[in-house]
């Protein structure tokens, strides 16, 4: 392969993770980034920014620690599970400089356009104008590493709210939304029971008078904290209900997985119940949003029929009389406005149509991935870590791919499993299933088997427990050393992070006499009874 030099798109958790890769690989990275800062999504400004994506003063990850890492490197040990932006951007600024990345990002460079060189199908080659300071710049590049992110284009639905032009209130889209203060007071509709309207909901719930959540098809809502107060993904996320989830019949599968779902409070009794209940689409964390429903500042209703001035009229025939404001929490939409030729993503009915959700399959040569937009119930980080080690084997030709027809066919079978998430836009798919793939094909996942006879203490760890990071970095090419201790330690880590005040150990042992006693107590009544 003649790959060498390869351009990258952004410099959040995707494009540092190829850059990374490119590196390690022996290539020359240069990634283009339009803002003045690393971090992508996670660096919060005060403002939304035309083209980069946005988020609010309160956001906090939804994976934990351990889960979310960089494959090669663990978060520091005081840092809590879950954590607040700031920190998050903190590590990603200290996972640049340990690795030395910052010297191959250009910023405040826009890239306007990506393009094929006319002997593309020789050479592979694309031609990438960028913009910077009002001056226009064209280099060649081997092969292009698109990590823009999908949280940038706001999908705003207006045309299926009749009379939204009619309302006399605010609205806008939740990208705009930075902190609840100036909606003390007033009377607030959230439309979208996502992770953003459910979090929005709920802050804004301490402020308004009212808080009204719209939901179309309602959702799964998870607390990060799980069974005994461990983080729900060190327990969920595991190479063990994984391999159950696949040998149980799809109808044992479904109702172990509601009745998961509902072990904290049934859906049904808070209005949230999904219509597909048995769908895998990804559910919302939200900690407090039962607490707030009970409380009654929030309250759950069904999808908007129509606005009128200061109204707004439900699906089910209620009307809410004196709304101020409406978040529509709707979601974003995919777009690549620096693609000259759109279709190379979305091949297929405006869909996007990617190989492993990363290679687009009909390129005559295989010089162009896109990273970082397979969701699953997985983290993000690891997610797209993996899938820049696989696509830079592919373009080094050190990972063949199978001919077009078979890449479409995967894509068709992808395509059909992808209805079991739901039908959302987004490409989603079982994490580990996926990671394990991608593994597989650039040969560092670990072997189970192998592991069982030479370190069975590992392997117990790496198939019974939370399926980490670091077990991509145990055997094969980007090995590191640190991978297996990570995995051993990761529990104490955990803990470290709660275990802020030492407490007397709960007591361990079975109290045998009292259990005697009500045994006792329990034959007294049952003679009595008898008697």
């Amino acid at each position: 392969s003649m790959v060498r030099r390869v351009a990258v798109v952004g410099a959040g958790v995707s494009g540092l993770a190829a850059t990374k890769c490119c590196l390690e690989e022996g290539l020359e990275p240069t990634c283009f980034e339009q803002s003045e800062n690393i971090g992508g999504l996670w660096h919060y400004t005060d403002q939304a920014e035309e083209g980069r994506a946005s988020i609010y003063r309160t956001v906090f990850t939804n994976s934990c620690k351990e889960m979310m890492c960089y494959s090669d490197f663990p978060f520091p040990d005081d840092h809590p599970n879950y954590m607040h932006n700031t920190r998050l951007q903190h590590y990603i600024c200290k996972y640049a400089e340990h690795f030395d990345l910052l010297r191959h990002i250009r910023f405040k460079t826009l890239v306007t356009k990506v393009k094929k060189r006319p002997d593309f199908s020789v050479t592979g080659q694309w031609e990438v104008v960028t913009q910077r300071d009002g001056k226009e710049e064209t280099a060649v590049f081997d092969a292009v590493m698109v990590c823009s992110g999908h949280h940038v284009y706001p999908n705003l639905p207006l045309a299926e709210f009749p009379g939204i032009q009619k309302f006399k209130g605010c609205y806008f889209h939740s990208r705009e939304y930075k902190e609840p203060e100036k909606f003390r007071g007033k009377k607030v509709l959230v439309i979208g029971l996502g992770n953003s309207g459910c979090d929005i909901a709920v802050e804004l719930s301490t402020v308004a008078s009212q808080v009204y959540l719209s939901s179309r098809s309602g959702s799964w809502v998870m607390s990060r904290v799980w069974d005994n107060g461990y983080p729900w993904d060190m327990l969920t996320i595991t190479r063990f209900w994984t391999w159950l989830g696949n040998i149980l019949p799809r109808a044992l599968s479904d109702w172990l997985y509601v009745r998961g779902m509902n072990r904290f409070f049934k859906h049904e009794n808070f209005g949230l119940m999904p219509l597909n209940r048995t769908s895998r689409k990804e559910p919302v964390f939200n900690d407090d949003l039962p607490s707030r429903i009970t409380c009654g500042v929030v309250v759950v209703k069904p999808n908007v029929k129509e606005f009128r001035e200061t109204s707004v009229l439900f699906q089910d025939g209620t009307v809410q009389d004196n709304v101020d404001v409406v978040v529509f929490a709707t979601g974003y939409s995919y777009a690549y406005p620096f693609m000259e030729d759109d279709s190379i993503i979305k091949s297929r009915d405006n869909q996007v149509t990617l190989y492993k959700g990363i290679l687009p399959p009909r390129l005559e040569k295989p010089t162009m991935a896109v990273i970082g937009l397979v969701q699953s119930l997985g983290p993000i980080i690891p997610t797209s870590d993996l899938q820049c080690r696989w696509a830079v084997k592919v373009f080094q030709g050190q990972c063949t791919l199978p001919p077009v027809s078979e890449m479409m066919d995967d894509i068709d079978e992808k395509m059909g499993k992808k209805l079991k998430y739901g039908n959302s836009t987004t490409l989603q798919t079982d994490y580990i299933t996926y990671m394990d793939e991608l593994a597989s094909a650039i040969g560092v996942k670990p072997s189970m088997l192998k592991l069982l006879l030479t370190d069975p203490q590992l392997a117990l760890k790496v198939f019974f427990g939370p399926c980490t990071p670091y077990q991509f970095r145990l055997v094969g090419p980007g090995k590191w050393s640190g991978a297996r201790k990570a995995i051993l330690t990761q529990w104490d880590r955990t803990l470290q992070a709660t275990q802020t005040r030492i407490t007397p150990p709960a007591p361990t042992t079975f109290p045998c006499l009292a259990m005697l006693g009500v045994l006792f107590l329990l034959f007294l009544l049952l003679l009595t009874v008898l008697y």
